[in-house]
């Protein structure tokens, strides 16, 4: 198969982009030039000015360039730019996972209706290529479930906690200064990013596009001694996980939750701001993917894996939506939760169906049992302003 000359316009040259340039010059048999790289402002930088320019319009309207590569943080912005380029007939490769999640069908169709490729392997977990295996290897309609450690950040601050003792303003602070976590540490640690990685994968492995607002997600920044404690006692680890499981008759369910991991998962030695996937099946049983999650060379290397998949023509085949369709969401399903509270006042906005262990003490109480997760989604806004602490035991129901 002949090679495709890739000529690059690159969006964004912080961390990631830099990383991807370093990667670049480390692959001399690869036919890429690197064209123009557009960045919001001027100041120094490692290369000569002349690679730069400041309107996205420099490198969308320029026939030379057949590839971008966007590497920038925000959502709106990547947006405009993937559209555009793929309006233009460019190929385009993507690390933004908030502006894929959000914009995901309309952009998978207009890369088929302009017959270009539309890769984003460093969207989902950094230098794990989880993408690619469920596309190519896991094309089958014998997947189970995809559950994992998709954020770095909040995976480093639960280490700490758990391996060094260290409380949750000690292990936030420590990441913050590490660059593993933002002044504003949201994104990670109340599961957003997870969020929007886990609608990705979603996608691959089941064919079913999901929006990120029809998906609960809850993080771990409520988290306190007593839930550290509790956990420690039965010999568990928190881990904010996410997964999206194959229920009955087609249905699937997806939420990103804390979750108590025992010592025989496979998940329970992943540590610091690494990132792990589980991929069940029907025959293979439970397969194990580890990596890098975050970090400028390992995302930078899946960028690349992208892009020396575009200079073989490479596209993502979206197997199980063409093929294997007919998966639809199912929020009704009840997952079991440990829920922590202080003020029984709040108990009123948790509808348990059934309840399989409660403690009263002076200062915390918690109940163990199942919750419908429609009911969980429809206050989901609500859960991160009230002083609890919500976490999955693992077990779900499908009704």
């Amino acid at each position: 198969m002949t090679r495709q000359k890739l000529t690059l316009g690159l969006f964004g040259f912080g961390v990631v982009g830099q990383g991807l340039y370093d990667v670049l010059k480390k692959s001399p048999a690869l036919d890429v030039k690197v064209e123009k790289i557009c960045v919001k402002r001027k100041i120094k930088r490692s290369l000569p000015e002349h690679f730069f320019c400041y309107n996205p319009d420099d490198i969308l309207e320029n026939d030379r360039i057949n590839t971008i590569v966007e590497l920038i943080d925000n959502a709106d912005e990547a947006y405009f730019i993937v559209k555009k380029a793929l309006l233009k007939g460019k190929n385009v490769v993507s690390a933004n996972k908030k502006m894929l999640a959000e914009n995901l069908a309309e952009l998978v169709s207009l890369a088929k209706e302009k017959n270009v490729s539309l890769l984003y392997e460093a969207s989902a977990c950094g230098s794990i290529p989880v993408i690619r295996n469920l596309e190519e290897y896991y094309d089958n309609d014998l997947l189970l479930s995809v559950t994992g450690i998709l954020n770095g950040s909040s995976n480093y601050i639960l280490s700490k906690i758990f391996d060094n003792n260290q409380s949750y303003e000690e292990a936030l602070k420590e990441a913050q200064n590490l660059g593993f976590a933002e002044s504003n540490p949201s994104f990670d640690v109340d599961g957003f990013d997870s969020l929007y990685k886990l609608i990705i994968l979603t996608m691959h492995s089941f064919g079913v596009i999901v929006p990120p607002n029809d998906v609960l997600n809850y993080g771990i920044s409520n988290i306190s001694d007593f839930d550290i404690n509790f956990a420690k006692e039965k010999g568990y680890k928190i881990k904010l996980v996410g997964q999206v499981e194959r229920l009955h008759d087609k249905k699937i369910t997806l939420f990103v939750l804390p979750r108590f991991v025992s010592k025989d998962k496979y998940i329970y030695s992943v540590e610091d701001e690494f990132n792990g996937v589980v991929i069940k099946g029907l025959a293979y049983d439970k397969q194990f993917m580890f990596g890098k999650g975050a970090g400028g060379h390992p995302t930078g290397s899946a960028v690349l894996s992208d892009i020396t998949a575009l200079g073989h023509s490479y596209r993502y085949e979206y197997k199980k939506a063409t093929y294997f369709g007919g998966f639809e969401y199912y929020k009704e399903g009840a997952i079991e939760v440990y829920l922590r509270y202080s003020n029984p006042e709040i108990l009123k906005y948790f509808e348990f169906n059934s309840i399989s262990e409660e403690y009263h003490g002076p200062k915390y109480h918690y109940k163990i049992g199942f919750i419908r997760l429609d009911k969980l989604i429809d206050i989901k806004d609500k859960l991160r302003t009230m002083d609890i602490f919500l976490a999955a035991t693992g077990k779900t129901l499908n009704y």
